[in-house]
């Protein structure tokens, strides 16, 4: 017996309206599947250059302004991609490792990625000068009134002197070195549970340029080259700084 459209109403018209939608999707899942499989070849072709974070290998040489002064900086000195540009920039900010007080490379990336349990990285910064003296005169004028009586002997000929409660540096100890004719070298340092958590928990600033400060952060292992270490960092700026004297 032939059955006619009839005795099921309106079926020849539902039937094409539920297989539009059906191939529709079998066709965003195909596309999706596609496109995942694009994702992941290109993943693999993309890797080397996503996988350095904000690093770069490059070394071409920026010409970036602070205040008065020029610098001539390579980029993979840079620490921080947004200033690996030309021009006038509030301040420059880089990392250099030691000893070779050289900028990113990948035979160096767990270094930089703080990936090694070797602390080599050191933090330098350019900035607008905030005080007339650097940390090295401000040690007699001002720390020496914040300090404890007393000191303990540290890495090097270094002496470790603790804050008063009152003077607001928690946490910190002033690390001084002698070295005279010239003025004592001069850092603050984290101490305790706080120095172990940071990757460099040490700080010291310098006047350096024409009204700006030299500020470099560096691991504590380092207090124990900290005359090498001094004098590396401001051999290091002033090849940079391209005006001046």
């Amino acid at each position: 017996m032939q059955v006619r459209s009839s005795t099921f109403p309106g079926f020849a018209d539902i039937a094409p309206r539920r297989a539009a939608p059906l191939s529709r999707l079998l066709y965003a899942l195909l596309a999706l599947a596609l496109l995942s499989l694009a994702i992941g070849v290109g993943g693999k072709w993309l890797g080397r250059t996503i996988a350095p974070g904000g690093h770069t290998v490059s070394r071409q040489e920026r010409e970036i302004v602070v205040g008065n002064n020029v610098f001539l900086v390579p980029e993979n000195t840079i620490r921080f991609e947004r200033m690996r540009r030309d021009g006038v920039q509030s301040r420059l900010d880089l990392y250099l490792r030691w000893p070779e007080m050289e900028g990113y490379a990948l035979a160096a990336e767990d270094d930089f990625n703080h990936a090694s349990e070797r602390r080599s990285i050191v933090f330098v910064s350019f900035e607008p000068r905030a005080f007339s003296r650097d940390m090295s005169g401000r040690l007699e004028p001002i720390y020496r009134h914040l300090l404890t009586p007393g000191a303990r002997n540290g890495p090097a000929g270094l002496k470790l002197h603790g804050f008063k409660e009152e003077a607001g540096f928690v946490d910190e100890v002033l690390v001084v070195g002698a070295r005279e004719p010239e003025a004592p070298f001069v850092a603050r340092c984290l101490s305790g549970a706080m120095a172990t958590q940071s990757l460099a928990p040490c700080e010291r600033d310098i006047n350096f340029g024409d009204g700006l400060s030299l500020v470099y952060r560096f691991p504590e292992v380092l207090l124990g080259e900290w005359r090498r270490l001094d004098k590396a960092v401001l051999a290091k700026a002033e090849a940079l700084l391209q005006t001046g004297d």
